[in-house]
């Protein structure tokens, strides 16, 4: 009984000294862990110069278009071109069944000389009443309503010869010819159609597109600080000093050719407070055609800005923080002001940091204020000074 007794007791002891050892262990390598200070890449901040870009909807429009329309009515003859291809200037396009306006020209003509005939007649009496008048065989007034007769007749002649013209006129619009050179649209009337100048549709439209105008819209605080400090004595002078722009295409590819911006609306829109804005590209392949879409992207050089990796900062109630590392190597989040959707995976930085302020670039989402690390100093990965320019030139190809 006292052997069981003192057994039990000494299974106690053991267990109790066990428990301890354990517990005093893992103390120990709690305060182990606690007292490790993890690695975490910085980068120190500095001024750079770089490129941002703007991009805004475009509708694109050739550098003229024109509505082909018949001016006289009649029916559609001849069709001698096809919808979208290529005309030069003076190019017969259609013809109209010019029967009728042949007869009217057949019939002025012949108008024309029968008031011929009448004036011969005419000056045949006053040539004759001339000597009676001066004999006194017949009366002044014989001799005034035979003048009177001859400036009648050649009046009609004169009207005669006006029909005439007109009726030429309407047998050369019977021939409808191209005024410029350009793409051909579509045919709303086909052969047999009756057309006139009065129809709702025009027979199509010819755009020239050797050059093509860009148009789209900026608001007034974006206009004003793309021309601030342009020089130039007038709008359009400042204009003339903007870089080239680029074109981005319905399928997200870049056009190869530069355009100019060359003019911008005088009045702001008082609905949408918008400006108006013209580009101007080169069409010679012709590629682009009248009614297309796509981005016009506008190029802004910009000096002595602070750029920081996208990764290296987070957004908190609609606001952009990052940490920056103090003397003591203890991180602080810190709110920055930043530029939105110019760089690829860079932010340009309005304020919050300063030249020579240190960031962390990696591993944020485990740091905390005030929380020690130990800094690694990177010069050469995805968030250094270099990869944030070559974002801004990747953008552009």
């Amino acid at each position: 009984m006292k052997k069981n007794n003192l057994f039990k007791i000494l299974s106690f002891i053991a267990i109790l000294a066990t428990t301890i050892s354990c517990s005093n262990s893992q103390k120990r390598g709690q305060a182990g862990m606690a007292g490790r200070v993890g690695e975490y890449k910085v980068m120190k901040v500095e001024p750079q110069s770089t490129t941002l870009y703007e991009e805004y909807p475009t509708n694109l429009q050739g550098i003229q278009t024109v509505e082909i329309r018949p001016k006289i009515a009649g029916y559609i003859q001849n069709i001698l071109v096809d919808e979208g291809s290529f005309v030069k200037k003076g190019q017969v396009l259609f013809r109209i069944n010019d029967n009728d306006i042949r007869a009217t020209v057949r019939s002025a003509q012949a108008q024309v000389k029968m008031a011929e005939a009448d004036i011969v007649a005419a000056k045949i009496n006053l040539d004759k009443t001339k000597p009676l008048v001066e004999k006194g065989i017949v009366s002044k007034f014989d001799l005034e309503s035979s003048e009177s007769t001859l400036k009648a007749k050649e009046a009609q002649l004169a009207q005669a010869k006006a029909n005439l013209a007109n009726a030429q006129a309407n047998l050369q619009y019977a021939t409808i010819t191209s005024p410029t050179d350009g793409f051909i649209g579509n045919f709303p009337y086909r052969v047999g159609s009756l057309v006139s100048s009065t129809i709702s549709q025009p027979l199509t439209t010819i755009s020239n597109t050797t050059e093509m105008y860009a148009y789209f819209s900026m608001n007034e605080k974006e206009f004003l600080t793309m021309v601030k400090g342009l020089k130039g004595q007038n709008m359009q002078e400042k204009l003339s000093h903007l870089p080239d722009v680029s074109l981005i295409l319905a399928d997200n590819s870049v056009y190869k050719e530069k355009g100019r911006i060359q003019t911008a609306s005088g009045l702001v829109d008082p609905q949408t407070g918008a400006v108006n804005i013209r580009a101007t590209f080169p069409n010679k392949e012709g590629i682009l055609r009248s009614g297309g879409s796509g981005l016009v992207r506008i190029p802004q050089h910009v000096d002595s800005v602070i750029i920081v990796p996208q990764n290296a900062t987070y957004e908190l109630q609609g606001k952009h923080f990052i940490y920056t590392v103090g003397k003591d190597n203890k991180v602080h989040p810190t709110e920055i002001d930043v530029l939105v959707g110019n760089l690829k995976t860079n932010y340009v930085v309005t304020s919050g940091l300063k030249p020579g302020d240190e960031v962390v670039v990696e591993g944020i989402a485990s740091l905390r204020n005030n929380m020690p690390i130990k800094p690694k100093l990177v010069t050469d990965s995805g968030s250094d000074n270099k990869q944030a320019q070559s974002s801004a030139e990747q953008v552009n190809k």
